[in-house]
């Protein structure tokens, strides 16, 4: 299996957390290419920015987003855009390293240029934005790919899937 770090930048900096819930922020400067983790298909797709200051936690908060259902059956999601590919829309077909978007601040970025990450199952409903946003720690996995790596998050996530059913 091949992967790709998500950001294509020199500059880019992570944290082995992320507030509550297992994910993460890549921070890069704005206008930085966001690329397909690994070869899949488009599960979902924002391209209209719907989130409004002080509302509650929910689907509204990426912004502009891009969900993959890699072929290894692992779902890879990136938000926070600031503008999504011409042509990626939901079932497209993508490899690894394929630009999805750009680095932006959209949704609950707090005004700061990043790219929420998450992996997670591919739930019955594709649309449960509490597992889509992140269920296992993506921190090593990033490790591996930026050094060019192939460390792969299938075995996790299977783990995860069985124990939660797809619900979290």
């Amino acid at each position: 299996m091949k992967y790709a770090f998500p950001v294509k930048a020199s500059n880019v900096d992570w944290h082995t957390t992320h507030s509550k819930y297992k994910a993460t922020d890549i921070f890069a400067d704005c206008g930085q290419p966001v690329v397909a983790t690994t070869g899949g298909v488009v599960l979902e797709v924002s391209l209209t920015d719907k989130y409004k200051k002080g509302s509650p936690d929910g689907p509204n908060n990426g912004g502009l987003s891009v969900s993959l259902l890699g072929d290894d059956g692992v779902r890879y999601y990136g938000s926070h855009l600031s503008k999504v590919q011409t042509g990626i829309k939901k079932g497209v077909r993508v490899k690894a390293g394929q630009q999805l978007g750009k680095v932006g601040r959209t949704g609950n970025a707090n005004n700061v240029c990043h790219l929420h990450y998450g992996i997670s199952p591919p739930c019955a409903k594709v649309g449960d934005w509490k597992v889509r946003r992140g269920v296992v720690w993506p921190y090593s996995y990033l490790a591996s790919w930026r050094k060019g790596g192939t460390k792969s998050p299938v075995a996790e996530v299977a783990a995860w899937k069985r124990s939660h059913n797809c619900k979290a």
